[in-house]
């Protein structure tokens, strides 16, 4: 297996949340159970290739394409990436390399290649099939929540779902954190109804204005989502979807998140 795949920061973070793997048969046992870090080692390098299941490196690799996947499958259905995503994010928060005051939201478009949940005509382009990646960011620009739906979404209507799905990360004393204080978005999001909304959670809306010339200003915090977006298309499989199953897509994503989290881990170091 490749150690650079799953570096061994990354693997003692996965561990503790991983189910208990099934008993054997005592009788016709079959083949050994691949390795888990083998399988994660698999997901990572489509993660990063976005190469087809099918033509993962068996050799290199440590296992197939198609034991990834079905790895891949069940911890995500076992919500395995979220709880990384969040245990990373309560890590930073306790390294003082989160600013959860100011937040920014945007969307992200990406080309389907096949049918399944959470597709739909991209009307930037030319109606082909696509999806849209919904993203929170705090003020460096780390991920805090993602999200995946049809091309023809309005970005709008993903952005109380991305505040509900805002983890409660921990990390000091006190209460955990489920919110920004203040919440930066484009003219895509002005709406006085969502004002109004996110006044009511306690979320200062700092939305830019249609029909208002530019130069408001907030593109200063606004703009680390935009990087926030490249981060995750360095991983190349997040490009162009490929997953007909939603939820595999979105584990994906989020597993890339908990990459970025980490990586500004290894950094503060």
């Amino acid at each position: 297996m490749r150690a650079d795949l799953v570096p061994d920061d990354l693997w003692e973070r996965v561990v503790p949340l991983l189910p208990p793997p099934p008993e054997r048969r005592h009788r016709y046992p079959g083949r050994l159970r691949v390795p888990d870090r083998a399988a994660l080692a698999g997901v990572m390098y489509v993660l990063r290739t976005g190469v087809a299941w099918r033509d993962v490196p068996a050799e290199t690799v440590g296992c197939s394409g198609v034991t990834a996947w079905r790895r891949l499958r069940d911890r995500t259905e076992a919500g395995v990436w979220p709880r990384l995503h969040a245990t990373l994010l309560s890590e930073l928060r306790r390294a003082d390399l989160l600013d959860l005051d100011d937040c920014a939201v945007d969307g992200s478009h990406v080309r389907a290649l096949k049918r399944g949940d959470h597709v739909g005509p991209s009307p930037v382009d030319r109606a082909r099939p696509g999806s849209k990646h919904h993203l929170i960011v705090d003020r460096h620009g780390t991920p805090l929540a993602v999200a995946l739906t049809g091309g023809n979404r309005h970005d709008v209507t993903q952005l109380l779902p991305l505040l509900d799905a805002f983890p409660s990360i921990r990390g000091l004393r006190g209460r955990p954190r489920r919110k920004p204080r203040r919440l930066y978005a484009d003219r895509g999001y002005d709406f006085d109804k969502y004002r109004r909304l996110l006044w009511k959670r306690g979320i200062k809306p700092m939305i830019a204005r249609r029909g208002v010339a530019h130069g408001s200003g907030l593109g200063k915090v606004r703009w680390v989502v935009e990087r926030a977006f490249a981060w995750l298309h360095q991983f190349k499989r997040l490009r162009i979807r490929y997953e007909r199953r939603a939820d595999l897509h979105q584990g994906l994503l989020e597993l890339a998140c908990s990459l970025i989290c980490i990586r500004r881990l290894r950094a503060s170091i």
